[in-house]
């Protein structure tokens, strides 16, 4: 549309710069005077320019002047001089200059009815013109082309109105629209940074628990659990970094650690082996490239399951099962925990952040009991566009 590419290259309309509101009334002022005077000597039966109708002339630029914060009154005092202006039989010419103005600033700022009513007060001015001084060149033709002449600058006004607000609204629109999109970026890093923290500090809690536990009895195994608190602990920090980056308003520099992807299970996998946890994963389908915010969601959605089952399952073994289907990636994470309760686990921030991330894709995500015992998450995320209608 039009106005879209107005509000695209201009942007929202810009208020009138101080000078103009002394330099344009100037120039009207001089156009309107030296050019009703030029148009005088083609009007012998008019009225001749006198101080009257001078001082008349001087009315609408000195109201385009104040019109910066009075315009419906200036537009009420420039209406009534070209009125009086007419019906005293001066000759026709640039009188019109500051009124027409005047119309459009008004009405630009919602004074429609005002500027119509002022544009009839005009009229009513025409329709005396030789009452006052007869003889003055009153006629058909002339009333005809007053007409004309107030009902073209009346549609431009409106033209010009009708444009501002479309552009304006237009510019409203991108505007919500960008918060939009900020508050779901904001809510993206919000369920990374809840994912990275949840699982990484519950990784070390199990691990310093271990340590704490075979200090007393087994000192020398104390070192393969402080081990993996200190890689926990990196690599959390790592990701926690590259988040904050992201919410930095400068330049960003590049992220210090590789984005996780499913092809990092291996990782995951291995942390929570040394946290007591035994954990296959089990690849089924055509294995291949997924989109990545598929990639990443999958991946979370396994990383804050099997943080789940090490805080609150009590489990020794998960299996982790990943369908590559043709429209979707199926996630199946189940462990044989006896701790767990199904109805806090649905309840809880995990698995609220798990089902945000599926929906937002076009996904799902189900919780229900395991044959393993414990609990089976099922997470379905379509990998083509257009396959979640």
């Amino acid at each position: 549309m039009p106005w879209d590419r107005d509000a695209e290259r201009w942007g929202p309309p810009r208020r009138v710069p101080p000078g103009a509101w002394v330099v344009g009334p100037v120039v009207v002022a001089l156009l309107q005077v030296v050019g009703s005077l030029g148009a005088s000597r083609g009007q012998p039966a008019a009225r001749d320019i006198d101080a009257l109708g001078v001082a008349l002339l001087l009315v609408g630029p000195v109201a385009l002047a104040l019109s910066r914060r009075w315009a419906v009154p200036c537009l009420v005092v420039s209406g009534l001089a070209v009125a009086v202006w007419l019906a005293l039989g001066y000759p026709y010419g640039p009188v019109f200059a500051a009124y027409a103005v005047l119309t459009v600033v008004v009405i630009a700022r919602g004074g429609r009815w005002v500027a119509w009513s002022v544009a009839g007060m005009v009229v009513a001015g025409q329709a005396l013109r030789g009452w006052a001084a007869p003889g003055t060149g009153w006629s058909w033709a002339g009333t005809a082309g007053l007409l004309a002449w107030l009902l073209v600058a009346l549609a431009v006004a409106e033209v010009v109105r009708g444009r501002r607000d479309r552009m304006v609204a237009t510019i409203a629109a991108r505007r919500e629209e960008r918060r939009r999109r900020e508050g779901e970026e904001r809510l993206l890093i919000a369920q990374e940074l809840h994912d990275v923290v949840a699982h990484h500090m519950s990784l070390i809690n199990v691990q310093a628990g271990v340590a704490l536990h075979l200090a007393e009895r087994r000192p020398e195994s104390v070192e393969p659990a402080l081990r993996a608190i200190r890689d926990a602990s990196s690599e959390g920090l790592a990701e926690l970094r590259s988040l904050v980056d992201v919410l930095r308003a400068d330049h960003t520099p590049a992220p210090r650690t590789p984005a996780v992807r499913l092809a990092r299970l291996g990782d995951l996998v291995e942390r929570s082996r040394v946290a007591g946890l035994e954990v296959t994963v089990d690849r089924t389908g055509s294995v291949g490239e997924v989109p990545a915010a598929v990639d990443l969601a999958a991946y979370r959605i396994v990383q804050e399951a099997i943080t789940n089952v090490v805080r609150h399952a009590h489990a020794r073994r998960a299996t982790v099962s990943l369908d590559h289907g043709a429209d979707a990636l199926t996630v199946v994470v189940e462990d044989d925990g006896r701790g767990a309760d199904l109805d806090r686990v649905a309840e809880g921030d995990g698995l609220v952040g798990m089902r945000e991330r599926a929906r937002a894709l076009g996904g799902s995500v189900d919780l229900d009991r395991s044959p393993l015992g414990g609990l089976r998450v099922t997470a379905s995320v379509p990998v083509r566009e257009g396959s979640s209608t």
